[in-house]
């Protein structure tokens, strides 16, 4: 989740607790409402990160991925080039922010590689993907705006099948027939992304992220039900909002295991042609500051959606997604329309 829950907890502790080691913790409600300079910055920090944070939440920590555990022969190659439009509501929780708004812009480069590991199909993938973001809202019926641009943390993910998926070379492939497929998985975010701990709208998170995920797959006929059971774990961010003229000093944000859910039903029309229907849900991901916590960054939501992938030539497909949240405790409630265009090839890397 990271940057979803930075302002809530930051402004969260200052109206409420009065508890935030920050210097803006120390102003009261009634001074900011006298300061019209005030609750522009605090609405561009609270709307900006948590567009940063529903950006992130949904691309890397909840997305929806049909056919993760998919089986291909052994030294697949794939390089996918993806684009990404959210637009929704934001839930800043305990703030006095409203009618916030945003819209952005996700491109994503990925390139996958299928490999035998120790005689099972695995496979390795990494993402780099960029954002653009535009929001708007509300701070005690001051309308204001901000955007915001830059690289997002880097994303790793390396996949074994466990069961029912013998590492295969082109021609066994083509004789196999898939039943069904347990496999594990593990994603890594790098802390690769823009970040400066001066500032506390980022889009990078300055801290790692990982996913262990248990898989499994199951075929009858033209129908694949797919399901996905696992947890994010995050180390601590060593400078979170840190050096500033509101913080002199360093500050701490950890945040606490998400737990995730995922199902996919698809359906194959002809060979590279399917659709499917998706859903999840996660919860969990507590923020805290310097050991504090904010227990309304709480997450508990859901979100349903579609995909079609569909062939374009012999080494080209294009995926076309949608979804919406279905149910929204803290974070972005927000649709979102992807397309992606696929090129594949078989061959060892040269």
């Amino acid at each position: 989740m990271g940057l979803n829950a930075q302002f809530v907890e930051f402004a969260s502790h200052g109206f409420a607790c009065q508890k935030c080691h920050l210097c803006l913790a120390q102003f009261r409600i009634s001074d900011v409402v006298r300061e019209p300079t005030l609750m522009r910055s605090l609405f561009r920090f609270a709307i900006a990160g948590l567009i940063v944070g529903f950006v992130w939440q949904s691309t890397w920590a909840q997305d929806l991925a049909p056919r993760a555990y998919l089986i291909t022969p052994i030294h697949s190659n794939a390089i996918t080039m993806a684009y990404g439009f959210y637009s929704g509501n934001l839930d800043l929780g305990n703030v006095p922010i409203t009618d916030a708004t945003a819209r952005a812009s996700v491109p994503v480069i990925s390139y996958f590689h299928s490999m035998n590991f120790f005689g099972r199909t695995s496979s390795f993938v990494a993402y780099l993907p960029y954002g653009v973001g535009n929001f708007e809202g509300k701070v005690f019926n001051s309308e204001t705006n901000a955007y915001r641009s830059g690289l997002l943390d880097s994303v790793y993910r390396f996949s074994v099948n466990l069961n029912g998926g013998p590492a295969m070379t082109v021609r066994d492939f083509q004789k196999w027939r898939q039943k069904t497929i347990v496999g594990v998985s593990l994603r890594v975010v790098a802390p690769t992304g823009q970040y400066d701990p001066t500032k506390l709208i980022n889009w990078g998170n300055n801290r790692w992220g990982f996913k262990p995920e248990l898989g499994l797959s199951r075929r009858w006929g033209h129908w694949v039900v797919d399901a996905y059971g696992g947890a994010w774990l995050y180390t601590t961010n060593p400078e979170f909002f840190s050096k500033n003229q509101f913080n002199p000093g360093v500050s701490k944000q950890t945040q606490a295991p998400i737990g995730a859910f995922e199902g996919h039903l698809s359906y194959d029309v002809k060979p590279r042609l399917w659709a499917s229907f998706d859903g999840n849900f996660w919860f969990g991901g507590t923020t805290s500051l310097n050991g504090v916590e904010n227990p309304s960054s709480t997450l508990r939501s859901s979100r349903v959606g579609g995909t079609v992938s569909f062939p374009v030539t012999k080494h080209q497909s294009i995926k076309l997604s949608y979804s919406n949240g279905t149910y929204v405790k803290y974070g972005g409630d927000f649709q979102n329309v992807s397309v992606g265009w696929q090129y594949s090839w078989l061959g060892r890397p040269k």
